[in-house]
């Protein structure tokens, strides 16, 4: 699902007819969305998480224009933007912008001057459906500005600087992993990542007879609403009531056992409770779904997905109508291993472990049920682990 040379040749060209030339020479840029497979809300309260990047992403080929303006353009949204000096420490109302903006600013705030620039954004990862489009569009624009200005960051430096620019420019309280995912991918592996340390390691996925379909609802969803950030803030609370007796500092340091035993010090908070036991629980999903991959025991792995979206659904109240019938759905179809929502959830997209032989005809039978069940028409991409943010070279055009 990588551009072609072709199609990068004409990305190009629409640049130099947006932007016109330039004595400045183009630079180009890709960066992966990224999909989880298991461990979801667990990287704002400091837990673990199983991300891999995905064979889709953005495109960004970018110049310094010397001029002080900013302009930015896009291939997937109408709106574009040219913009002062003055004006791009201002978020632009709910503006795609937001999130190259939010790095530059980022960037001005360590110091580093950056100056006027030209960029022409072009992405294959559907918008809002929870493949991390968002996170692409900062990593990319991270990687690019520290190339051109000589920053000299870390790759994980760069992916906290993305996370850091949606947090306090866009203003969703999200944690690292989508960020540090896309920066850090390697294909055909997944990565274990602890949102605490950072520390991470990447693990090998055989998909020798099964593959990965990322089943878009087409429910869209809004994450820079409350719900999101409402959950960030619940789990805030279950860690204030729980957090002296059992000595710990984040969330994610919660064991199941340590919950079931100290239940009752939130007897007043049921929702916080139902929260902290989602996290307690898929913590510990992702340290025996690991193993049981690197195993090659797929059927042990797809169970703990299923176990993960069901808990999704059931105490972190993330789930939808249609992401629940499109999950039962593919359980169903007995061609699937395993099959959960990914992301943050409120729509977006399922994953699921599906036997390779039987894509087409899983396909087609989820597709006519689930539009027959919520009159919605699902978008399928089987998709593979692909490789993090990197520089890419322009072919002649």
């Amino acid at each position: 699902m990588i551009h072609s040379d072709t199609e990068l040749q004409a990305i190009h060209r629409h640049f130099s007819r947006t932007f016109g030339d330039s004595a400045s020479k183009e630079l180009a840029f890709h960066a992966p969305g990224r999909v989880n497979l298991i461990g979801d809300h667990t990287d704002y309260t400091g837990g673990l998480v199983f991300p891999a990047g995905i064979d889709r992403g953005t495109y960004l080929i970018i110049r310094r224009n010397n001029t002080n303006r900013f302009r930015f353009a896009s291939l997937n949204f109408d709106s574009t933007a040219d913009l002062g000096i003055h004006d791009i420490s201002h978020k632009q109302g709910d503006n795609w912008v937001n999130y190259p903006l939010g790095v530059i600013d980022q960037f001005r705030q360590r110091g580093i001057d950056v100056d006027g620039l030209d960029c022409l954004y072009s992405g294959n990862i559907p918008n809002g459906a929870g493949l991390s489009s968002s996170a692409s569009i900062e990593v990319v624009t991270a990687l690019a500005l520290d190339t051109l200005f000589g920053a000299g960051l870390a790759r994980t430096e760069l992916a906290q600087l993305a996370q850091a620019a949606e947090k306090d420019f866009v203003g969703m309280q999200c944690g690292i992993m989508d960020q540090f995912a896309v920066a850090m991918a390697q294909a055909d592996h997944a990565m274990l990542l602890d949102c605490h340390t950072l520390a991470y390691r990447q693990v090998p996925i055989d998909l020798t007879r099964h593959s990965l379909v990322v089943i878009n609802t087409n429910q869209r969803r809004e994450l820079s609403g409350s719900a999101y950030n409402d959950r960030v803030a619940e789990c805030y609370r279950a860690l204030k009531a729980l957090g002296r007796t059992l000595g710990i500092t984040r969330l994610g340091e919660l064991s199941p056992e340590a919950l079931d035993a100290h239940a009752d010090l939130l007897g007043d908070d049921p929702v916080a409770l139902s929260r902290a036991r989602h996290i307690a629980t898929e913590n510990e999903r992702v340290r025996r779904a690991v193993p049981a991959l690197e195993a090659g025991d797929l059927e042990c792995f797809g169970q703990l997905m299923n176990a993960s979206h069901d808990s999704l659904a059931t105490h972190y109240d993330v789930s939808s109508e249609p992401l629940d019938a499109l999950v039962s759905i593919a359980r169903d179809s007995g061609h699937v291993l395993g099959a959960r929502l990914t992301g943050a959830g409120f729509g977006g997209c399922t994953v699921n472990v599906v036997a390779t032989e039987s894509l087409d005809d899983f396909e087609s039978t989820v597709k006519k049920r689930y539009t027959h069940t919520t009159g919605l028409v699902a978008d399928f991409y089987r998709v593979r682990p692909g490789a993090g943010a990197g520089a890419v070279t322009l072919p002649h055009t």
